[in-house]
């Protein structure tokens, strides 16, 4: 469940992330590329976290932690990926 909710907040914060590149990119065309970086290393930098909470905190080892890990940074990146590439 917590997962599910992480991914999703991913893909929350993807669309937040597109609207406002939308909204920039009149005055500032770089704005989708800027916007899409700024999203993958935010992105990385939750996804980590979270890994360390379930590492540090939870108990769970490095190899337990780390499919989840990559399950929760690469669903949302990728569509971050394939959003700018077919939309913007």
């Amino acid at each position: 469940m917590r997962t599910g909710l992480f991914v999703l907040a991913g893909v929350l914060l993807l669309a937040a992330s597109f609207v406002l590149a939308k909204l920039f990119s009149a005055n500032y065309p770089a704005a989708p590329g800027v916007a899409l970086a700024a999203y993958l290393v935010t992105w990385l930098a939750v996804a980590a976290f979270n890994m360390w909470v379930g590492v540090a905190k939870a108990g769970y080892s490095t190899a337990e932690e780390l499919p989840i890990f990559l399950l929760i940074f690469g669903v949302p990146a990728a569509l971050a990926v394939i959003v700018k590439w077919r939309l913007l």
